[in-house]
């Protein structure tokens, strides 16, 4: 189904869908003070992942929300943190949606905080609102500051309140699973499975995390991508030496470290490591119009990073992104901040990868290893002792690190092009739609492991400094999240 096709059945429906769309947003203006309360309660709830007694007292306070809003809910116990599980069934329905959601959050800093993070502060700009939590009424544009407000505790909040504001007027089951592990890589949510299969079976997933497109309008993301991190380090001389007496003389690891990483990419950005793109078939058509229907400002963020011309690995930002990618994230050798003059014993890149689904992690790292030894290096896995130090004249060590694979669930699948018109149906336009969100979520596991179609719905606003200081929410986008939700649950 096109882009076209969508549109015009949009406005067949539009009519419909608009008295839909209106009911709800009456419903969430009635209500604005329960919500509000409700997520307030929430937020004051620490909730790091490693604290454990907190953890499970969000745990049971979710619970209890579930069940005060229609829905039958228990705790999933896991090796880990527990899962929030609840369900709401409709009688005769052929189709089960899934949910997937978090309640733990990022550790923080207090020093770096304007107020304390797990007491929720509202404002208008600069100015905080006395008395916040008393009011009926809360204007779009106001925001409301606590740890987790954005990522994320508010799509718990509206997801709840999606379910009263359609009355139990679903099209499908609804099922929705609450992690308490996500911020940590979810290390417990895959092997939950084999224990809890039978509850978490479903037709379709939909993952309720991360922020929609910058332009404000509703959002799907149909994958994203995943991750392998790498250390690369070279090795020269086995104690730091005079660059005085023995420049010119003993190789220098940093200077050959930053050859060897030059040797992997070329003048445009793209890659030379043989094989990196290979397995990434061509795009279609139809997905390049779904790449070319997201409304990026390329000058922009241009002009806003300080940059006069990007990297070619793609013709846009979303084509770059279908496409793995390597990146040096740090660099360390010798002295700087020091007038030490010496030849250091080693240099270090820290690299990662970024995967999509046609790119595993571990071939991937092979083609990496096989580019360091076509430059004539000797690589191995841990440091080098005398015997190959002086056997090989190129010596390096590759160690491969954090590994979290890519998902996508096409944009033209039957599932996600349900998706597709129930968001456009509700809103009377098409959502942005992103074939592949260029950061990583630790769900590929638990999504391959269900053999399920996946689709991000984000509801957040995306300058909601999410794992930094300070996260917000703006109050907008938790009543058009609203709305979004309910779309989805009536499909």
């Amino acid at each position: 189904m096109t882009i076209l096709r969508i549109s015009l059945l949009a406005a067949v429906a539009a009519l419909a869908y608009g008295q839909e769309r209106a009911a709800v947003e009456t419903w969430v203006a009635s209500h604005q003070r329960r919500i509000m309360g409700e997520f307030d309660e929430l937020l004051r709830i620490p909730n790091v992942g490693t604290d454990r007694a907190n953890i499970r007292r969000n745990a049971e306070f979710i619970r209890g929300l579930l069940e005060r809003h229609g829905m039958q809910a228990e705790l999933l116990e896991t090796a880990g943190n527990p899962l929030v599980y609840a369900e709401r069934n409709v009688p005769g329905a052929a189709r089960t949606v899934l949910y997937y959601i978090h309640y733990d959050g990022q550790p923080v800093d207090l020093s770096r905080w304007k107020t304390d993070p797990f007491r929720p502060v509202m404002r208008d700009g600069a100015w905080d609102i006395a008395g916040w939590a008393a009011l009926e009424k809360f204007p779009d544009d106001w925001r409301i500051y606590a740890r987790s407000a954005s990522d994320d505790k508010a799509p718990i909040v509206a997801f709840c309140a999606a379910m009263d504001a359609l009355e139990g007027k679903f099209a499908s089951n609804i099922h929705v699973v609450i992690d308490g592990e996500e911020e940590m890589g979810s290390p417990s949510l895959t092997a939950a499975i084999g224990r809890y299969r039978d509850k978490l079976k479903a037709s379709l997933l939909l993952i309720l995390d991360g922020p929609v497109h910058p332009n404000g309008r509703p959002t799907l993301a149909f994958g994203a991508r995943g991750i392998v991190t790498l250390d690369l380090t070279v090795y020269g001389p086995k104690m730091a030496l005079h660059s005085g007496h023995y420049g010119n003389w003993i190789p220098n690891p940093a200077i050959r470290l930053a050859q060897l990483l030059a040797s992997m990419k070329d003048e445009q950005g793209r890659t030379t490591i043989e094989g990196f793109y290979a397995d990434v078939p061509a795009l279609t058509a139809e997905e390049r119009r779904v790449l070319r229907s997201v409304p990026d400002d390329e000058p922009a963020l241009l002009k806003l990073f300080g940059v006069a011309k990007p990297d070619a690995v793609g013709e846009s930002l979303q084509e770059a992104l279908q496409f793995p990618s390597l990146n040096v994230r740090g660099m360390r050798s010798g002295y700087v901040d020091e007038p030490r003059t010496i030849i250091p014993t080693e240099a270090t890149a820290a690299i990662d990868m970024r995967l999509v689904k046609e790119t595993p992690a571990a071939r991937m790292v092979e083609r990496v290893r096989a580019h360091i030894e076509k430059q004539g290096y000797h690589v191995s896995e841990s440091e080098p002792d005398d015997a190959t130090r002086l056997k090989y004249p190129k010596v390096a060590r590759l160690k491969a690190g954090e590994t979290m694979e890519a998902y996508r669930t096409e944009p033209e699948s039957a599932e996600a092009m349900r998706v597709t018109l129930a968001l456009t149906r509700m809103w009377g336009a098409e959502p942005v739609r992103i074939r592949t969100m260029g950061g990583t979520v630790p769900i590929a596991p638990f999504i391959r492991e269900l053999g399920v179609p996946a689709v991000g719905v984000p509801i957040v606003n995306f300058d909601n400094n999410q794992h930094s200081d300070n996260e917000n929410l703006r109050v907008g986008n938790l009543w058009s999240g609203i709305v979004t939700l309910a779309a989805t649950m009536g499909m």
